[in-house]
């Protein structure tokens, strides 16, 4: 077994880990984070960041702002969680993942030195921190750093970044940031930082004041972006873009501004983007609109995103998505309506903490299932999905395997169908293995 592959096995089976245990390895304090954080001198007081929190959106919020810096001309660093294939997606500087030998310099480095402070950090607080002291060594001229899990107590919540993003809030991770739309907003709202701008993408009376509550405490400014920034509609063109035309109150500003990020979705995300871009040129920084529409359409090959509404085939067309939870899937569906199918195939896989009454009334009836698990603890097994689903009428088979569910998927479809493979970033994370 290579070094590399030793470090792994440490990070992922030595260490409390969210994707594999669930809420047992949550740490619901930052003590570890800021201990963590004094071990390795505060890295993140070396450079620039934005900090971008919130239930769905917040990943490909992330990579579009990455990729829009990144062709303004500056050295970016991006801190995402989890990934799909490779550990290393999780740090990257200008699309570029984190060196195998990198990774294992900074755990030498944290095993050696923990003898005498004797930590017991989580696999995501060691990342953050692993993160955060390769982005100093790099020197970067700016991070953009996704929270993990709920915001306030976060591990990336030691920043103080140029601009706060919030994309939005829905039910997602209940157990942990509470049973209501106000609990969850409350702890996303703790990345609000004094007098640093915040942004928040979608507004909405259920959460609207939380935040303004909060900014007004912390004398921050803050923004609603979907109050200024608006696309009415997006059109897929035939070279893989999606094109909108944005407008800023009622002004026309981005005609015919294009993204490689397929999702209907997107448009929310872009808004929110566009506003923290404004305010990080009136900070001083030099975004250019060229920049704009360049990082914009090519954020897949700028920063390696992967599974927002991704075309994976074609006759069948073969689509994946990350979407995970109700609010994200119900945005999903809506897409698959409006897409052209003859017969549709959904392979669904979702892990067992979420809602599962909420997520089968979203669900096509009119699609035939194929019910798998990702080959991850937290799963629910293929067997459990399928019962339930068929108490919501829901129909189909059960197959454990992603890839055999989408091989048998494949057989069955003919050239005008759809296949749809998600319910689970896990799911198409094994799809892509």
């Amino acid at each position: 077994m290579t070094r590399y592959k030793h470090t792994l096995d440490f990070l992922y089976n030595r260490l409390p880990m969210y994707q594999r245990t669930g809420p047992a390895a949550y740490k619901n304090t930052l003590d570890n984070t800021l201990k963590l954080d004094e071990l390795f001198d505060f890295p993140h007081h070396q450079f620039k960041s934005i900090h971008v929190a919130g239930t769905n959106g917040k990943g490909s919020c992330s990579h579009i702002l990455a990729s829009v810096l990144q062709e303004a001309g500056y050295k970016v660093g991006l801190y995402t969680s989890p990934h799909l294939i490779d550990f290393r997606e999780r740090i990257r500087v200008n699309g570029a993942m984190i060196s195998e030998n990198a990774v294992v310099e900074f755990v030498d480095q944290f095993r050696k030195t923990n003898k005498s402070a004797n930590l017991e950090p989580s696999f995501f607080e060691i990342t953050v921190a692993m993160a955060f002291d390769y982005f100093r060594k790099t020197n970067v001229d700016i991070a953009v750093v996704e929270v993990g899990l709920g915001g306030r107590l976060d591990s990336t919540n030691v920043i103080q970044p140029e601009v706060s993003l919030i994309t939005n809030i829905s039910l997602d991770h209940t157990a942990l940031l509470g049973n209501s739309i106000e609990q969850i907003a409350r702890e996303k709202a703790g990345v609000i930082k004094s007098g640093i701008p915040v942004v928040v993408s979608e507004s909405s009376n259920s959460y609207n004041e939380t935040f303004k509550q909060t900014a007004a405490q912390k004398k921050a400014p803050i923004y609603f972006a979907d109050q200024e920034f608006d696309a009415k509609y997006s059109m897929l063109l035939a070279e893989g873009f999606q094109l909108f035309n944005f407008k800023k109150n009622d002004e026309l500003i981005f005609p015919e501004l294009k993204t490689d990020l397929l999702g209907h979705y997107q448009r929310k995300n872009i808004g929110g983007v566009l506003k923290t871009i404004e305010l990080l040129n009136e900070a001083g920084w030099k975004i250019s609109q060229k920049s704009i529409y360049t990082g914009m359409s090519k954020v897949s090959k700028n920063t390696g995103l992967r599974g927002r509404w991704e075309v994976v085939g074609h006759n069948p067309l073969m689509i994946c998505d990350t979407a995970h939870n109700e609010a994200g899937l119900t945005s999903v569906v809506s897409q698959l309506k409006n897409t052209p199918w003859k017969n549709l195939w959904i392979v669904l896989g979702l892990v067992n903490d979420k809602n599962l009454d909420q997520i089968f009334e979203i669900l096509p009836q009119e699609a035939t299932y194929f019910f798998t698990q990702a080959t991850i603890s937290r799963a629910l097994p293929a067997g459990e999905l399928a019962a339930h689903a068929r108490t919501h009428g829901l129909k189909g088979e059960v197959i454990s395997s992603v890839h055999e569910a989408v091989a048998k998927a494949k057989s069955k479809a003919q050239t005008n169908d759809l296949i749809f493979i998600g319910g689970s970033t896990f799911v198409v994370a094994d799809y892509f293995s």
